[in-house]
């Protein structure tokens, strides 16, 4: 590929998703339908899972696309996210899914934030998604996305994953979980994460 091609996906081309979440799969699947990419998750291909030693979103995402692209031979998409409380100083943060345990818990993950927050009046909270989009060559480019809101509890909703029925944010009476897939999309971290990538990333739809 020149110079040139490796900064834009091309219609047909098939992206990688470094991820072995089949919900992050889904979540790809739907945003990336409209643009012509095949996307094949790096669970499917068998390949390893990178370990995060990074100490930021960005830098995690990174590991984790430059390991797939240079595995699978192809353009890899990596998102590196997380959960952050302001009453635990922006934990759990990139230990998100580390907090959840390898058997990723999400109810006991939780219900450990609520005791751990206890009566604090601080509820803030934020959703942060670094995109990392990697070359086999080493290229990479980086998209940050974040939304705002509040931690509500108890969990409410049964859509969406991780801490999305204990999030609702700034201005919706809905957690992430309570609201429809095009309705999460079109306001998340991962959303808006998403529409910069797609800017600098992927031919017009």
């Amino acid at each position: 590929m020149s110079g040139e091609q490796t900064r834009r996906l091309q219609r047909g081309d098939t992206l990688v998703l470094a991820s072995h979440n089949a919900g992050k799969l889904a979540e790809f699947s739907s945003l990336l339908s409209g643009y012509g990419i095949r996307v094949v998750s790096a669970g499917t291909l068998g390949l390893p899972e990178p370990e995060e030693t990074a100490t930021t979103f960005a830098g995690n995402a990174e590991i984790k696309a430059l390991a797939a692209a240079k595995a699978a031979g192809l353009p890899a998409l990596a998102d590196d996210s997380g959960f952050c409380v302001s009453a635990l100083n922006g934990d759990p943060g990139v230990l998100s899914a580390r907090w959840a345990g390898p058997d990723k818990d999400f109810p006991a993950v939780m219900r450990r934030i609520h005791d751990l927050m206890g009566d604090n009046p601080d509820r803030g909270a934020w959703f942060i998604s670094v995109l990392c989009l990697a070359w086999p060559d080493g290229q990479t480019a980086t998209f940050e996305g974040r939304i705002d809101g509040q931690v509500v509890w108890p969990p409410r909703g049964d859509h969406g994953h991780g801490y999305d029925p204990i999030f609702a944010p700034n201005g919706s009476t809905l957690t992430f979980a309570q609201m429809t897939e095009e309705q999460k999309n079109a306001i998340s971290h991962r959303g808006l994460a998403f529409r910069l990538f797609r800017d600098g990333c992927l031919q017009p739809a």
